[in-house]
Parts: structure tokens; C-alpha cells; sequence
């Protein structure tokens, strides 16, 4: 039997507030009441510090939940404390991933509070009317992605390959998988017409590649062509009279990537190669094609993601943002101070510890590296990066730094 509208309203209301707000004790005698979080409730003690934290590894492994994540976020926003979630990871939209991350962790999520690697490619304007090349994730998903960003002409390497099979023979067996999503190409590949043929304008590895050999081939081919014409071969390649012998001299289009990481904390018990796995095998291939160093040839390209400076940059920027918000729905009138301290919590000392230990804040903040046991990092090891401090989880890196280091008081 239906339960009447104003029931089942109500019951809707009563499960979000049971999953939001749970009555179970958290650890060391932390509890978290019903009534700290009332509609209208006001704030009058601002913290001066916030929270980043990274995913894999820290709040989950894989798509599984780590013991006492969602308590540490949930303590966190019921004493208004912000904290941004700021993950290399990537391949589908931010709200798929929202929705996903409160499912498994049972919590609410602001849209502002997530970080993905590629997030950053948003704010690529210049882009947005041009055809660009996306790579990487399952199937097009990152394609969707990109065109939910604003980016109007969208190639995958797929689309190239189900239309040219002969482009890369090596993939055949996947060519049925391939048509299974591929999307009729913008214009053709004519290299006796380059000015009617396929004209990349920006290649964007958005995630982990899965076909390593298709994607690598497609990239090679676009930084050796004439201004990213499919087809073409530049007449600049190895000229020793120009600067890097040559290559990329010839307005190829710029590469990105959105994620430096080698390895990543997955179900399997030891660490996983990442989308800087893939980015190492391409610089192999094309150190081996223009000889490389040994010929004063390197690789031009973007890195954004964990640790670089724009990604850092970017999150501090939208950390503020979010602080602001979260104090002004909670009523707060006056002035906000600035941010002295973020805690970025993580488990990878190459990514997480190495970003927030060099991190040069225009804003001033403190951005103080937390390392947690739960993932990529070896327990009892010394970490090539030194974090600020080393605990078991997150829990304990929420309880070191807002009971022992910024003394917070729980409400």
C-alpha cells in the first residue's frame, strides 16, 4: 500500500537527516548531535582553517568505503569546518561523481566542495569553438564530459579509429567496441586537401587512457603533423636550426594532461599504474622518435593535477569560495576572515604531500601535508616527500589537526 504524500515526504526528510546526521558516537568520544544542525542555525565561531582531502586512498579504496571516512566528514560539517575533496582522479562529470561519493559515503556533498583532476580544463575558454582531441576514461565519457565544460567539437581517438581502422591495425579486435560509441568525425583525414582535412586544435588527456597503443599512435601523429592537420608531416621535424630540433615548431596544438600520478591506490593489493604511467611510456616513444635529450628534443606539454601549482591554485580559490558560502547559509553577517591553514590530507606522498609542501599560497595560507597510512603510502617506510605529519587515517588526521593543533572545541 502507498504510504500517503505527506508521509512519504516526511520519511524522505527523516532518512536524509539520519545519513546527514547520525547519533552514532564517533571515534575517541567524538558524537555528533541532531541539534548542532538545525534549519537557521547560526554561527558564531569561525575556524581560520579548512580541509583538503584526496579520495582514493584516504575516503575510499577503489568504490569501497574506509573505515571511519564518512565520520571524519561528517564531524567536519557539523562544526561548519570546510573541506574541499581534491582528487587526481577523473573520467566522468562532477555531479555523476558527487552523487556517487554521496551514495557510498552517506553524506551530502556541495557541488563546490569537488575537485576532480580535469575540473580545471573548464576554465579553458579559448578552446571552447575550437575542435579539440579528449583521451582517456571509459568508453566517450570524457567527450560528454568536455562538452558538458562548454567545448563545442569534441574527437576521441575512437571516433578517428572506428573511421580509419588502418590507423592503428594493432586495435582490430576492438573495432566493434569502438563503433559502439564513435561519432561521425567533424571532416575527414585528406592529406591531399590539408585545408579541408581534420584540424586538432588541443589535445586534453582527460583520465587514464585504457588503449595505450591507439592513443599514443593518434598523439604522435598530431605533434608530427603541420598545425595539427591530421595527415600531415611537418617540414619542421628535426631541424637542428630551430629551437627543440624542430619539433612542435610548426603551431601543433598544445597538450594537456590532468593527472602526473604513476601509481594509484586500487582493489589490488599493490599500487596500480596511472595516467602518468601512460604520460612516461608517450615521452619513451617520442624521446625514441626525435632522439630526445641526447638531441636537445623535449616534450612541450601542460601537467595539472596533484602536485602541480596551477591545481593548487585553483583549489585554494574555490576552498574560499565555498568557506564564504557555507558561513553565509549558516547566517553569519560579519566579516570573514582570511584562511591561515588548510590540512591537505592524503595518501600519496608524489601527489599530495609534494603539492601542499610546495605550494606558494598568493593568499598567504598555510597549506600543511597530512599523510594517512590507508593507501598508496607503505606504513613504517620513509616517503621520498616528508609530510608535516604521519597518521594512521583520516580520522586521526581530522583529530590531530582540529582537536591538537588548532584546539577546536566540539559544539
Amino acid at each position: 500500500m502507498a504510504l500517503p504524500a505527506p508521509v512519504l515526504r516526511a520519511s524522505r526528510l527523516l532518512y536524509k537527516c539520519s545519513t546527514i546526521i547520525p547519533t552514532l558516537s564517533l571515534c575517541n568520544g567524538y558524537r555528533i548531535h541532531r541539534r548542532g544542525l538545525q534549519t537557521g542555525q547560526s554561527v558564531t565561531k569561525i575556524p581560520e582553517f579548512a580541509f583538503a582531502f584526496d579520495i582514493d586512498g584516504v575516503l575510499l579504496r577503489s568504490s569501497t568505503p574506509l573505515p571511519r571516512a564518512t565520520q571524519s566528514l561528517q564531524y567536519l560539517q557539523h562544526q561548519n569546518i570546510p573541506f574541499i575533496l581534491l582528487t587526481n582522479g577523473g573520467g566522468k562529470h562532477e555531479s555523476e561523481r558527487i552523487a556517487d561519493l554521496e551514495s557510498r559515503l552517506s553524506i551530502h556533498l556541495p557541488p563546490a566542495s569537488f575537485i576532480q583532476s580535469h575540473t580545471p580544463f573548464a576554465s579553458l575558454n579559448s578552446y571552447k569553438d575550437k575542435t579539440i582531441l579528449v583521451l582517456g576514461g571509459d568508453e566517450d565519457k570524457c567527450r560528454d564530459v568536455a562538452l558538458r565544460y562548454g567545448f563545442k567539437t569534441v574527437v576521441t581517438p575512437g571516433d578517428i579509429f572506428a573511421a580509419y581502422p588502418s590507423i592503428w591495425p594493432f586495435s582490430a579486435h576492438m573495432l566493434e567496441y569502438y563503433r559502439g560509441f564513435a561519432r561521425p568525425l567533424p571532416a575527414p583525414i585528406d592529406p591531399a586537401h590539408p585545408d579541408r582535412s581534420l584540424k586538432i586544435d588541443a589535445v586534453f588527456v582527460f583520465n587514464d587512457p585504457r588503449d595505450w597503443g591507439l592513443d599514443t599512435q593518434i598523439i604522435k601523429d598530431v605533434l608530427l603533423s603541420r598545425a595539427g592537420i591530421l595527415g600531415t608531416l611537418s617540414e619542421k621535424n628535426g631541424n637542428p636550426d630551430l629551437p627543440n630540433n624542430g619539433f612542435q615548431q610548426d603551431d601543433q596544438p598544445p597538450l594537456f594532461f590532468s593527472n602526473p600520478d604513476l601509481l594509484w591506490a586500487a582493489k589490488y593489493h599493490l599500487p596500480r599504474l596511472g595516467q602518468g604511467g601512460f604520460r612516461a611510456a608517450l615521452e619513451g616513444v617520442w624521446s625514441a622518435i626525435t632522439g630526445g635529450k641526447e638531441n636537445g628534443v623535449a616534450l612541450y606539454k601542460t601537467v595539472m593535477g596533484k602536485p602541480h601549482q596551477p591545481t593548487y591554485e585553483f583549489a585554494e580559490k574555490r576552498l574560499v569560495e565555498h568557506r564564504e558560502a557555507l558561513l553565509r547559509e549558516k547566517g553569519y553577517q560579519g566579516e570573514v576572515k582570511p584562511l591561515k591553514r588548510v590540512y591537505m590530507v592524503g595518501d600519496n606522498p608524489e601527489s599530495d604531500i609534494l603539492g601542499a609542501n610546495n605550494y606558494e599560497s598568493k593568499l598567504g595560507t598555510d597549506w600543511t601535508s597530512v599523510l594517512v597510512e590507508t593507501g598508496v603510502y607503505e606504513k613504517g617506510t620513509e616517503p621520498k616527500h616528508r609530510p608535516r605529519k604521519i597518521v594512521g587515517d583520516v580520522w586521526d588526521a581530522v583529530r590531530w589537526a582540529a582537536v591538537e593543533q588548532e584546539g577546536w572545541k566540539e559544539k
